[in-house]
């Protein structure tokens, strides 16, 4: 190994937009202060943003739970559902919920928090890997091949340590850290969900306002351009600027929804506007044109019955229309 080259020596290159982004996230931060202050139940709405992340980032690794059913398991109501699904969603909580206990440079903390991450779902849980493991397409290429695992210890400590010292801005070393966490797959399963919260960590170590911003939710609803720069950081040489440019959006979208969030009682939190339970309906599809009407329901804070009765309204408009059967189709938004 000593000849290895540093992983991060030259890992990325700055975008000269990164300074403008940067000034709209402060912005913006100023506005989503503004906006807890004028909520009626802050409380509330940041549990339900953290239900929301818990949801989106088991969802991007394949849980089937939909968010009516992942709130019911967070609120400790029986579920239906495959168990390893199930206890994901409440590793996922667990882990969320010790944030504050992290020390987002500290490596032992991280296995802690894969540990909680994975408890009972894989046999390496809270431990690097002892096998190589690759990322691999639906056609079975391989994406991506994960380091070496005799190297994964130091990269890791290497990792956390540039993190730890580094001057450059935090939402600039979180994305970083971000993709590296992806990069080196320092574990056997779990790594996406691991480093969508270690980048939630460190954000919000920097501001606590981003302990509940819904930036998960939004790369779930971005989930092909999350790939897609995942895999655009590495198709040549080394380089996450492709990542860090995706992540500062999806962190400008997600301050602009969270302010948006109505605080009026009885209304979505979660869904990005305030005027209407309809046009709720048809933000959320803009943004999942796979949602299900029980899942609209629970955002909205509405019964199933009553969005499906605005559905069957927007369909007699000609504004909604269903492309595919009630299960496999989608929605769309006829313009």
């Amino acid at each position: 190994m000593a000849d290895r080259r540093s992983i991060t020596e030259n890992f990325y290159s700055e975008s000269p937009k990164w300074h403008e982004m940067i000034g709209k996230i402060y912005a913006l931060l100023e506005r989503v202060t503004i906006s807890e202050e004028r909520s009626s139940d802050v409380l509330k709405l940041r549990k339900l943003n953290r239900i929301m992340s818990i949801h989106a980032s088991t969802a991007i690794e394949g849980n089937m739970l939909t968010l009516e059913q992942v709130t019911d398991v967070i609120n400790g109501a029986p579920v239906w559902g495959p168990p390893k699904d199930i206890k994901e969603v409440q590793n996922a909580w667990h882990a969320y919920n010790e944030m504050n206990e992290y020390n987002p440079w500290n490596y032992e903390h991280l296995l802690k928090a894969h540990a909680a991450m994975t408890d009972s779902l894989i046999n390496e849980s809270g431990a690097f890997r002892s096998v190589d493991v690759a990322v691999v397409g639906s056609d079975g290429r391989i994406l991506h091949k994960g380091s070496s695992p005799e190297d994964v210890p130091d990269l890791v400590k290497e990792l956390l340590g540039w993190g730890k010292e580094s001057e450059v801005h935090p939402l600039i070393k979180s994305s970083a850290v971000h993709y590296m966490i992806e990069h080196i797959h320092p574990f056997r399963d779990g790594n996406g969900r691991i480093g969508r919260l270690w980048q939630t960590l460190i954000l919000s170590q920097w501001n606590p306002l981003f302990a509940w911003m819904p930036v998960e939710t939004l790369i779930h609803h971005n989930q092909r351009q999350y790939y897609k720069a995942l895999r655009d950081s590495n198709r040549n040489e080394l380089n996450c600027r492709p990542f860090i440019d995706f992540m500062l959006n999806v962190i400008e979208d997600s301050l602009h929804k969270y302010i948006n969030i109505p605080s009026e009682e009885n209304v979505g939190v979660n869904v990005g506007v305030n005027v209407g339970v309809k046009e709720a309906i048809l933000k959320m599809i803009e943004n999942d044109p796979n949602v299900s009407a029980k899942d609209i329901a629970v955002a909205v804070g509405r019964s199933g019955r009553t969005v499906e009765r605005y559905i069957k309204e927007l369909r007699e408009q000609g504004i909604l229309k269903r492309i595919g059967s009630d299960k496999k189709g989608e929605w769309q938004i006829v313009e």
